[in-house]
């Protein structure tokens, strides 16, 4: 089951904790590819200051996790180092773009994994894998020495299997993190999106959100028009290296590159204030409640071999890109089977800065 899993792994790991790093992150003296062929032989000289933290903390590197190339996508079909299996089902992706991070959860390869999350690419493949993924508030946890995709939807953090070993990560990543407890009583809840999701997700998100008393539907929004933002930050990153190295990028990246390029300024200006407009209007809808729960992904995981479609992409992302561009913390829990059974997930959030309280409510919830 290692095979698609890992890119490098060092000859003997140091003791501690296992953990899975995902191999956008640098790691003086083992191989960091960043899921690209272009990287293949690159051994940097020094690590990424999350990994450092978290090595300094008593955390073992097992290994680098494949992952998407350059962390642009959501399903981990990784044309240079192999697709990553989803450890519950031959057949179905283990999400992107954090994909190796959660498979090596799901294996057992890994007691904790280290990941990176722009448009939902912590969370989807928890979702897919059946772990927990945690998107912290942005800046929470430092990027240094990970490589960018775009730079201000950015977000590194943990992934486990279960609430509990997140927190104890995000004591060591934030150094501003401090744990609390909350109580179901205490937090009120808007409950949104579960509409768009197949009829067992649904259900199993519906009876998790049924243990909050206080708990109501929300109208909450889903952004609009803000892709050029995104797209033209991705094209800021590659721009010289794509069009140096136009033909060692697989043809999946290369494809939505080339649509990142062609990006004008009006387009980013316009999606910009788009951003800052959703921001307000998430804001006002949350109003007086606490979090909100939605679903991770409207599905269980999909089966692999889809990279070009377009409309599963978005399908995918829709309920979990809206928070990489609001900032907020959003926690991917598993909640039961569905569909096939495959495991559903739902997503808890809360605004910028409410980490604690989200992982608090999840470890509730969740009960590890």
């Amino acid at each position: 089951m290692t095979d698609g899993i890992f890119i490098a792994r060092p000859e003997t790991p140091a003791p501690g904790i296992p953990l899975a790093v995902k191999d956008l992150f640098d790691t003086a003296g083992l191989t960091t590819t960043y899921g690209s062929a272009l990287f293949a032989d690159h051994v940097p000289t020094k690590t990424a200051e999350a990994v450092r933290l978290l090595e300094a903390a008593g955390y073992a590197n097992v290994g680098k996790a494949n992952l998407h190339e350059f962390a642009y996508g959501i399903t981990s079909e990784n044309p240079h180092f192999g697709t990553v299996p989803n450890p519950l089902r031959a057949g179905r992706i283990a999400g992107g773009s954090s994909g190796g991070s959660a498979a090596a959860l799901a294996a057992g390869l890994a007691d904790v994994a280290l990941g990176t999350d722009s448009g939902g690419s912590i969370r989807i493949p928890a979702a897919c894998c059946g772990i927990v993924g945690f998107k912290p508030t942005y800046g929470a946890v430092s990027l240094d020495g990970c490589f960018p995709l775009a730079p201000s939807w950015d977000h590194a953090g943990p992934m486990a299997r279960t609430v509990r070993e997140c927190v104890a990560m995000m004591g060591v990543l934030s150094p501003g993190f401090r744990p609390t407890e909350v109580a179901f009583d205490d937090v009120s809840v808007g409950v949104a999106w579960i509409d768009e999701a197949d009829p067992l997700v649904r259900a199993r998100i519906e009876a998790a959100a049924a243990q909050f008393p206080n708990r109501r539907s929300v109208n909450f929004p889903l952004p609009e028009g803000l892709g050029p933002s995104f797209m033209g930050e991705v094209a800021d990153v590659h721009r010289e290296l794509f069009l140096e190295n136009r033909d060692l990028y697989g043809a999946d990246v290369a494809r939505k590159i080339e649509s990142c390029l062609a990006i004008d300024d009006r387009e980013r200006d316009e999606a910009a204030r788009k951003r800052e407009a959703y921001r307000e209007q998430a804001l006002e809808t949350l109003g007086d409640l606490d979090l909100l729960i939605v679903p991770t992904l409207p599905c269980v995981a999909p089966e692999i071999g889809q990279t070009d479609d377009d409309a599963l992409r978005n399908r995918i992302i829709r309920f979990t890109f809206p928070f990489d561009a609001l900032g907020w913390p959003a926690l991917a829990l598993p909640c039961g089977p569905a569909e096939e059974g495959l495991p559903a997930s739902l997503q808890l959030v809360g605004r910028t800065g409410d980490d604690a309280r989200v992982l608090a409510v999840g470890f509730s919830l969740l009960g590890v």
